[in-house]
């Protein structure tokens, strides 16, 4: 049906992050009729209520970022997410964050770190992780880009 490079992608150099937005359903189960090109639109980070978000995301080697903490805190804060629970006041990474979400990532190349509230795991390419709705950052603290291609599903606590 698209045969094509994706068109919805955002960079944020602060950050060091780019973002591919590549498919978004609305409902489960997804509507198959639907003939548009669904990823053409703007949508936050987490998907819509009953609905999935497929993304690859870039993200630079952290010595490329030149924001420092409270900058990133303020961007995290500005897109809405936040950590939850103790590590809510003073997160160990400004990109500390809790979405209401079943996150499905792939790491296609590269490595990265993966923060938990009290621990962390080094991922590289292959690696696969399933996130629960836990508080988490991802960090590369490595010498290239690591991409990873996230899918989202819609969740309740």
């Amino acid at each position: 049906m698209i045969d094509a490079a994706a068109t919805t992608v955002h960079r944020r150099e602060e950050l060091g992050v780019t973002n591919t937005l590549l498919w978004v359903t609305d409902s489960n189960p997804a509507d198959l009729s639907n003939r548009e090109d669904v990823a053409n639109k703007w949508i936050g980070i987490v998907p819509p209520p009953g609905g999935t978000i497929f993304r690859i995301i870039e993200f630079a080697p952290e010595r490329e970022v030149n924001a420092d903490y409270e900058t990133k805190l303020r961007i995290f804060q500005g897109l809405g997410l936040a950590p939850e629970g103790e590590s809510s006041q003073k997160p160990r990474d400004p990109g500390m964050h809790r979405t209401k979400t079943i996150d499905y990532a792939l790491i296609l190349s590269g490595e990265i770190d993966m923060l938990l509230d009290d621990s962390e795991t080094h991922l590289k390419s292959g690696d696969v992780v399933i996130q629960r709705g836990t508080n988490h950052a991802w960090v590369n603290r490595g010498e290239k880009p690591c991409r990873v291609a996230f899918v989202l599903v819609d969740a309740k606590d």
